[in-house]
């Protein structure tokens, strides 16, 4: 007998994971760095790891999702959780946080690459839309709260290593949820062949889905990730925008089925768009308070982006499978690790077009952020052309599970 409440709420635990290991481990990066005398360029490459590992496993995860079964990547995804947050604490050493990165990353695309089919199998139509919504809501609602832990906890004194404990107890949570439950079988005729998901992955729905994947993700990420660093010098406090981008995006996925279902998938991906588009833009233009209202609009925008592009994967190229989500996911993550050194790359230049124009300080910082926040504005802006394409393309068609 299958569990589902049990299960969603194991997966959502699984999230709150990843979650905590961006959130906390960014928090305690300082301490780090000062502890083990890094350099900039190796804590830029202990993220990356992250990021490499995420992907990695999601579409490896995707590939025998129907052959090992959920359960498996789930033990998987809890070893490798479980073994990098001991190896932070006690590896001490630059390769030890290489390795450890790297298999917290592993755990991290494994709970995506289970848990999004097998939400997916478990509710269909507008359900499925907002329970996948709804557990998407807590990566940002996990970085809001790990965030927050993390920061009172520096505040207060505690050890780097106590912060990273934090992180073990929503892993076993998880792992305790998941143990010995029965899980859904696919509910899609065929899907189980990967032959079959190759075949629907060479559609022309899903090649476009793909490439409209890397310029959300980084329509989401690329901001976000950088946003603290360039308004810095803008007035604002980057930590305040932070919680209030991820803290919205967790309210709005809350409510993201109810949206799905009046505006469809492809209405609600072409508005995000142009919500996008106006945040990224404020934030390009804008300093002080109105930071803040471009973070609003950014984070109405992005909010819907990720849990809509793997929903929309589900129901409408269904025979793409478990390996289709998952290779939608890792794209969209794989994107990042090779966009963030780009965007460094675009400060760099405009950090020395600002200083070449005799700006210095504080004024210099902003100006080259905000050229490179200008640059950023064409994603969300190409994403308006391609998601009206979409949105006039899929009209009149249903959805397989609606």
């Amino acid at each position: 007998m299958v569990n589902d409440s049990r299960l969603f709420n194991a997966s959502c635990f699984a999230l709150i994971t990843t979650a905590f290991s961006f959130s906390i481990r960014a928090g305690i990066l300082p301490q780090l760095q000062t502890e083990l005398n890094l350099t900039g360029e190796e804590v830029g490459v202990i993220n990356s790891m992250w990021f490499y590992g995420f992907p990695l496993s999601m579409i490896i995860g995707g590939l025998v999702y129907h052959s090992i079964g959920p359960k498996i990547i789930m033990q998987f995804a809890f070893f490798a959780h479980f073994v990098g947050i001991i190896l932070t604490i006690y590896g001490g050493s630059y390769i030890g946080l290489l390795i450890s990165t790297f298999l917290i990353g592993l755990g991290n695309g494994c709970t995506e690459a289970a848990c999004n089919p097998l939400i997916a199998d478990t509710y269909s139509g507008a359900k499925m839309n907002t329970m996948l919504n709804r557990f998407h809501m807590w990566f940002p609602g996990g970085i809001v709260i790990g965030s927050l832990l993390s920061e009172f906890m520096t505040t207060q004194g505690f050890a780097w290593q106590t912060q990273i404990w934090i992180i073990l107890i929503p892993t076993i949570i998880y792992a305790f949820l998941f143990f010995g439950q029965a899980f859904p079988k696919p509910k899609v005729e065929g899907v189980t062949s990967v032959g079959n998901n190759l075949k629907a992955m060479a559609t022309p729905l899903f090649i476009f889905i793909f490439i409209c994947m890397i310029l959300t993700a980084t329509t989401e990420f690329g901001p976000q990730q950088w946003v603290g660093l360039i308004l810095k010098s803008s007035g604002a406090k980057p930590m305040l925008i932070l919680a209030l981008v991820t803290g919205l995006m967790a309210v709005a996925r809350f409510f993201g089925g109810a949206i799905i279902h009046k505006f469809d998938q492809t209405g609600v991906l072409l508005g995000s768009a142009v919500l996008a588009t106006i945040g990224v833009y404020l934030f390009s233009t804008q300093t002080g308070t109105m930071a803040y209202v471009a973070a609003i609009f950014f984070a109405m925008g992005v909010a819907y982006f990720w849990p809509t592009m793997i929903g929309f994967t589900a129901e409408r190229v269904p025979l793409s499978g478990a390996l289709g989500m998952s290779v939608i996911g890792g794209i969209g993550m794989l994107s990042q690790a090779f966009m963030n050194p780009q965007i460094g790359k675009w400060l760099d230049t405009a950090k020395a077009e600002q200083t070449a124009k005799g700006l210095q300080g504080e004024a210099l910082e902003l100006a080259a952020g905000q050229q490179v926040l200008g640059t950023l504005t064409l994603f969300p802006l190409v994403l308006i052309v391609l998601f009206a394409g979409l949105y006039f393309w899929q009209r009149g068609k249903k959805p397989v599970h609606a």
